[in-house]
């Protein structure tokens, strides 16, 4: 393939994967529903930050080393899924009946729980690696150098998560009001935490 063509064709894959539901999804829509535009955007950039991060490690050789090495893989394995569960227990347990100030605040502080939320669920799921590892590969043409165009696979793919979240989140402002009320915000945060503990609980049991 020519690069235009590998170009093109991870373009159309990866984007029947980033509209694809999965942990991320269900994150930026929690934060969205029940914080708003603002702790939602900063909870998908974290998700971007945590993609880049992992992106730029496989092209320095780390992806193919977590694959390879059992050890390596089940420690930030069991890492990430600890960290899902643990956040889809608080969810699911202690649901929220009103907003937070740590989630409804414009300034200071109150946004920085949703981007430690998306860079972690992202950073700590060797998923990610040996998706990248096994996926970008593919898409990669002769005669170019491998490590920089895998790295722009992945500022690629992040691109593509940008503008997908971006949408889902514009989407849900018009009827932000109704997913605010009491007894919708709990059942959102229920809802969210058993997303999260089913996700940690693959990840906890993937090989």
């Amino acid at each position: 393939m020519t690069v235009a063509q590998s170009l093109l064709a991870f373009i159309a894959a990866a984007s029947l994967l980033t509209i694809t539901p999965g942990v991320d999804t269900a994150m930026v829509l929690r934060w969205a529903t029940t914080g708003g535009p603002r702790p939602a955007a900063l909870a998908l950039i974290g998700i971007a930050a945590g993609c880049l991060i992992w992106g730029a490690a496989i092209s320095l050789g780390m992806g193919a080393l977590l694959a390879a090495s059992a050890l390596g893989f089940t420690l930030v394995k069991f890492a990430g899924a600890a960290y899902l569960v643990w956040l889809g227990l608080h969810l699911f347990l202690h649901p929220r009946e009103s907003f937070a100030p740590s989630l409804t605040g414009t300034k200071g502080r109150g946004s920085l729980p949703a981007f430690r939320q998306g860079f972690l669920s992202n950073i700590l799921n060797p998923k990610m690696g040996v998706f990248y590892v096994t996926f970008l590969p593919q898409f990669v043409p002769e005669g170019v150098n491998v490590a920089t165009f895998a790295l722009l696979l992945a500022v690629i793919h992040v691109g593509l998560t940008l503008v997908w979240f971006t949408m889902l989140i514009a989407a849900t402002a018009p009827i932000g009001h109704l997913l605010r009320q009491k007894h919708v915000l709990r059942a959102i945060d229920r809802i969210a935490g058993g997303v999260f503990i089913a996700f940690g609980a693959r990840l906890a049991f993937s090989r």
